[in-house]
């Protein structure tokens, strides 16, 4: 067993007192070094606020990155959404088109078959004894809707020997289902020809009855 003795007793206290004085040095050159407060504080709200900043940019970055998703699902929507919209405005155009085109050929139609109507009517109420002698039209009216259909007046001009065939030819004109508002002009007794005879002007309106249509099958006829 070994005995240390110290030959030199002041030695470990002055190594004491010379820790404590790096200390008090360490601490009075760091007071020296922030004599300025405000400078201190300036600093202090530099590194305050760049570390505000850091942390806000690493939230917005992780924000931005949790909604890249959702954006994407968005654009892709309305894409969709835009292409939904040009292929219905497409298909309007189209069935704009479509209706117009049937609207034409309805009206180029209707103009064509009403006067068989009207012909066909008149010499099926024709009676015995009388006759026409002119057939027109006559001029519509301004129409102050211009949505409805106009209206097609047929004047008849005719000659009867016999009056009860001019009251007849009347009452089956208005029993016509293709003519209505059948009104008289003018009916006088003229002498033509040595004999006296019954001169009316009649007017009668087209009316469209698609109830009185008849229908027939179309043969069609291949040549062998």
């Amino acid at each position: 067993m070994m005995i240390n003795v110290n030959l030199r007793p002041g030695a470990k206290r002055g190594t004491k007192r010379s820790a404590v004085r790096l200390n008090l040095d360490a601490v009075r050159g760091l007071g020296s070094r922030f004599k300025d407060p405000l400078r201190a504080l300036v600093i202090v709200s530099w590194v305050a606020a760049i570390g505000f900043l850091g942390w806000t940019w690493f939230r917005s970055s992780s924000q931005l990155g949790a909604l890249e998703p959702e954006l994407a699902t968005a654009r892709s929507e309305h894409q969709r959404y835009q292409d939904f919209l040009e292929s219905k405005r497409r298909e309007e155009a189209t069935r704009d088109s479509v209706l117009g085109q049937i609207r034409t050929i309805r009206e180029v139609d209707g103009e064509r078959f009403i006067w068989p109507h009207i012909l066909d009517e008149v010499a099926m109420a024709l009676p015995a004894y009388t006759w026409l002698i002119d057939v027109s039209t006559v001029p519509p009216p301004i129409e102050i809707d211009s949505t409805a259909s106009p209206t097609v007046t047929v004047q008849l001009t005719g000659r009867t020997v016999d009056v009860q065939g001019y009251t007849r030819f009347m009452r089956q004109l208005e029993a016509s289902p293709w003519l209505e508002n059948v009104n008289t002009i003018s009916a006088t007794t003229v002498v033509e020809q040595g004999r006296a005879v019954t001169a009316f002007i009649l007017q009668a309106s087209f009316r469209e009855d698609s109830t009185s249509l008849r229908t027939r099958p179309v043969a069609e006829s291949v040549g062998r």
